[in-house]
């Protein structure tokens, strides 16, 4: 692929070369890994209200600021980290976005501590990828029934930074999802 395949997904088209990685080997593609999962879940949740290039290009301060994505280390930070991570400007310093990997981390524990892994507890919602099969943009949705019954489910096990839009992206982006467009050169075979 080039960087100019109008057959790209359009929101990959013409964009930075970090954006057109992240198309073309990560997004859309199932993950089973916990670390991932989570990884994604926070980085999903600081992107409300901004864009995902923004965040993107964020990914390796967030990576240092918070262990390396390790839940278990974040679940147990206490004010002096979060104060820590809203002083660091490499990374989104919202303050309900901090402590919602903070409270995040602590309900992803508790859901693995229940079904044994995230993995488990995710892919329990659907028997295997769910694959749009769009020819065009405007046809891939920003929800669906499976993000409200999962934003759902999340915020009642304590989740925030989870809305449907929010759960949908992240299905996108963990493979649950793969709404690549039929003739994008990304969509996995």
């Amino acid at each position: 692929m080039t960087d100019t395949d109008d057959r790209r997904c359009a929101w990959a088209r013409n964009a930075s070369e970090l954006m057109t990685a992240y198309h073309d080997t990560e997004w859309g593609r199932v993950s089973h890994e916990d670390g991932y999962l989570f990884e994604m879940l926070v980085l999903e949740g600081a992107q409300a209200g901004l864009s995902w290039s923004t965040v993107l290009n964020k990914r390796e301060n967030y990576r240092r600021a918070m262990d390396g994505f390790d839940y278990g280390r974040i679940a147990a930070y206490g004010q002096a980290e979060t104060d820590r991570l809203l002083a660091d400007p490499g990374i989104v310093r919202n303050r309900l976005k901090v402590a919602s990997a903070v409270r995040n981390a602590r309900a992803f524990l508790a859901v693995r501590e229940e079904f044994g892994s995230f993995d488990a507890y995710l892919w329990g919602w659907v028997p295997g990828p769910v694959v749009g099969h769009w020819t065009s943009a405007g046809q891939v949705p920003v929800t669906t029934d499976l993000s409200d019954r999962l934003s759902k489910d999340l915020r009642k096990r304590g989740f925030n930074f989870v809305g449907s839009t929010i759960v949908y992206s992240y299905l996108q982006a963990t493979g649950l999802v793969e709404d690549h467009l039929e003739d994008c050169p990304a969509k996995p075979g």
